[in-house]
């Protein structure tokens, strides 16, 4: 029997636009409106509204959390000050990740956790079931809403529904205002590599504050965006999907991404061993960065990848970019992996398809 399909709290602007909807972890969502290439065309040079109330908000709060969350996170949650947020990941005792989220310190014991949408109720339980009985880890799925504004021109127009005065956060930090007149938590965070805010509010809240925000982004060229665009413009910025790219039985040191496991503090959390020895001693996959040709099928997710006619690894993700004009992709490949402009190919229906290693980061960093 399959699970069932929870709508978004904004279902109902979703409908008023003609949304496409298609069913993701668990939830009824967009996955284009105008169409994916104007989407990403419009976030690339404008600005995007992006629905992200699939995505889990867990508080964690009371006496102990900050330690709770040490002996629980990979990146050290003591590093961040109060208004501050960092990536960081949930790892099984093997180093592999159940989950990639963002923390925010919103106090000296009191975080917010945004995770997968598909990972929310088994993160809640294992964060629960750690055993810290003086900390609460409260936010079922649904009881919030989400909203990502991103591209160049979002801080303008997010600026005229705010209190004048207001000064908007720093990269990588988040204040509590108000939009309109309704109380919200504004993070300058993001999933596409532009500029940009994640805006989290309470359901009935999260309606008004997309309508408003796309009022005043009408002069523009704001564009209301489904998942399509965001997965384009999240692979050309080289940021993992989680159950691709991240799973349990990848971790973040072969997924490239051990800048974000801070092994300096002395505490331990689930996995640490295993990431050490692998930090030393080497790992046997590495994620690299591929580019396919013009006019070629791009690369996707489970195509075989080959060197010489050997296959070395597979492909985790990959699109064509619509500001490349090519096929882009991530792949788990043996180590030693091979380095950037080695040619290799990837596997289409048994056909050959030549394709080069590149950076994972497909875009100039902004």
């Amino acid at each position: 029997m399959s699970a069932p399909i929870s709508e978004s709290p904004l279902a109902s602007c979703h409908a008023a636009l003609g949304a496409r909807m298609i069913p993701f972890a668990g939830w009824n969502l967009p996955v284009e409106y105008t169409g994916l290439l104007a989407e990403h065309k419009a976030t690339r040079q404008a600005a995007g509204l992006f629905d992200i109330s699939h995505m889990g908000q867990i508080r964690v709060r009371g006496s102990g959390a900050l330690a709770a969350l040490e002996s629980l996170l990979a990146n050290d949650p003591a590093k961040l000050q109060d208004g501050e947020g960092h990536y960081s990941f949930l790892t099984n005792e093997k180093g592999g990740v159940l989950d990639d989220l963002y923390v925010y310190r919103l106090g000296s014991e009191d975080f917010l956790l945004v995770v997968n949408a598909s990972r929310h109720r088994e993160d809640l339980q294992t964060l629960i079931q750690a055993g810290h009985p003086n900390v609460k880890f409260l936010g079922e799925p649904g009881e919030s809403a989400g909203l990502a504004l991103q591209g160049p021109k979002s801080e303008r127009i997010l600026s005229r529904l705010l209190p004048e005065g207001t000064i908007l956060p720093a990269k990588n930090h988040l204040i509590q205002t108000k939009i309109q007149g309704m109380t919200a938590w504004v993070a300058r965070t993001g999933y596409t590599g532009e500029d940009g805010f994640e805006i989290f509010s309470d359901t009935e809240s999260g309606t008004k504050i997309w309508n408003a925000i796309l009022e005043a982004g009408k002069t523009d060229g704001l564009l209301p965006c489904g998942l399509g665009s965001r997965d384009s413009l999240r692979l050309e910025s080289g940021f993992p999907l989680h159950g691709q790219d991240l799973s349990p039985e990848i971790t973040p040191l072969e997924a490239g991404l051990g800048f974000f496991v801070d092994l300096s503090r002395p505490r331990p959390f689930p996995g640490r061993a295993q990431l050490e020895k692998a930090k030393k001693e080497g790992v046997s996959r590495s994620s690299i960065g591929l580019v396919g040709q013009p006019n070629q099928p791009p690369p996707r997710h489970g195509y075989p990848v080959f060197s010489g006619g050997k296959q070395i690894g597979v492909v985790t993700s990959g699109v064509p970019s619509p500001t490349l004009g090519h096929g882009i992709a991530l792949a788990l490949v043996t180590t030693p992996a091979p380095g950037c402009g080695q040619d290799l190919e990837f596997e289409v229906r048994g056909r050959r398809i030549p394709a080069k290693v590149s950076p994972r980061r497909f875009l100039s960093k902004k």
